[in-house]
């Protein structure tokens, strides 16, 4: 049976009713085991033992009974925020899978310079032009670095633009460079993306990836910066 701690007044508090509760709790369960967490009820039966045993001589001080039941409330109020956020984590992973699953046989984009063809020969670039261009060339590169051929994609204007070339090897994965200039000659800095077909969604880890067309690494589903559509 635990046994109640009592001051040098004879008034019991919860601090020292936890504090018993707490060694025996321990003693049962083996010495040098830990003790469990108090949770909200283990807190009001402590203040209803408090209540109880408390000396008629000298009372509980209202001041720390006041300050006792902040910390239930408080103790209460975390316990809500965790499982709240644990339930706002559930959704937004459900949420992530879903938005994956609707890329499969997509193109997608991230950040890169590659670009793979696809059983046709056919293969996709795409890019992001700052300010309109009056002269835009796509020039492919082979794996070893020599020519493999050249797109002309006249004038552009600015924002995204993608393009096709239709001189690969299937499956082979290609480098290509954007040159591009204004009116007046001046050159405008392209910025180029990778573009992988989508095969499949990968929901192993804490966020989903995407297994893609020509390549055995998987990308995350966060990397990607635009959709192209179907493939």
């Amino acid at each position: 049976m635990t046994s109640l701690a009592t001051s040098s007044t004879g008034s019991v508090t919860a601090a020292s009713v936890a504090a018993s509760t707490t060694a025996s709790t321990s003693a049962a369960s083996g010495s040098g085991a830990s003790a469990t967490a108090l949770s909200q009820s283990d807190f009001l039966k402590l203040l209803t033992a408090q209540l109880q045993y408390q000396s008629p001589m000298n009372p509980a001080d209202p001041t720390q009974m006041a300050s006792e039941f902040a910390q239930i409330a408080t103790v209460d109020g975390v316990d809500k925020l965790n499982s709240q956020i644990s339930t706002l984590q559930s959704a937004t992973t459900a949420s992530q899978m879903g938005q994956a699953a609707d890329l499969v046989g997509k193109q997608v984009a991230v950040s890169g310079d590659t670009m793979t063809a696809n059983a046709s020969g056919v293969a996709t670039g795409a890019f992001t032009l700052p300010s309109a261009a009056s002269n835009v060339t796509a020039t492919i590169l082979n794996a070893n670095g020599t020519l493999a051929g050249t797109v002309n994609l006249g004038a552009l204007g600015a924002g995204q633009q993608s393009f096709q070339w239709s001189g690969g090897t299937a499956g082979d994965q290609y480098t290509y460079a954007i040159s591009a200039a204004d009116n007046s000659g001046n050159a405008v800095q392209a910025a180029t993306y990778s573009v992988h077909t989508v095969e499949g969604v990968n929901i192993s880890g804490a966020s989903p990836t995407l297994n893609v067309a020509g390549s055995d690494t998987p990308l995350a589903a966060s990397s990607v910066t635009t959709v192209l559509g179907a493939s």
